[in-house]
């Protein structure tokens, strides 16, 4: 790992350190930023982001971390003695910082895995309709019919289609919450 304090950090940040910087860190498992300035840190996560074309995760328990937070693709608020500025800004919330390794590597497993299928759901679903409308324009010559009732359509879209991947979204979990915990490389799966 890399630590860097805050007075470091402000010469790295400088424009002509910053590839050097950057391929410093990408050799690195864990860079870790102490006493810096919230600019700093939002300059640095901002850096990561832009040139390194990595997904940043930022994580904060206080107002000097809101920055961060904002640029960051995924930010994480711990709620505690600091006061609340950090969670109001945050993607996610979390009591301490020990519920941050479940909520990445339970919570984001289970829902990376929810969306991926609900999307391939409703992809499922689009084309299983348009389809039925590409057959039904042969059946009545192509001249724009509708084959149903407004009101089915409406009906198909909220209640017939809506309600599997709602109950999937809730029910579903691949593998279970102390697989994930023993075993944090399913994670990129």
């Amino acid at each position: 790992g890399l630590v860097i304090d805050g007075r470091t950090l402000e010469h790295v940040l400088h424009e002509s350190l910053q590839n050097i910087f950057l391929e410093l860190t990408e050799k690195c498992r864990a860079v870790v930023c102490c006493r810096a300035t919230p600019l700093q840190k939002s300059v640095l996560v901002r850096l990561v982001r832009n040139k390194l074309k990595a997904m940043t995760l930022a994580v904060g328990d206080g107002a000097n971390d809101v920055s961060m937070i904002q640029v960051a693709d995924a930010g994480v608020g711990i709620s505690g003695q600091e006061g609340m500025q950090a969670v109001m800004a945050s993607d996610f919330a979390v009591s301490q910082f020990r519920h941050l390794r479940k909520l990445l590597l339970v919570h984001g497993h289970w829902c990376y895995t929810r969306l991926n299928n609900m999307v391939l759901y409703y992809f499922y679903k689009n084309v299983a309709y348009v389809n039925l409308l590409f057959w039904y324009q042969f059946f009545c010559g192509f001249s724009g019919t509708s084959m149903t009732d407004y009101w089915i359509l409406i009906l198909f879209n909220l209640l017939f289609t809506s309600v599997p991947p709602i109950i999937y979204g809730v029910l579903d979990k691949d593998v279970s919450a102390e697989i994930l915990m023993q075993l944090p490389q399913l994670y990129t799966l």
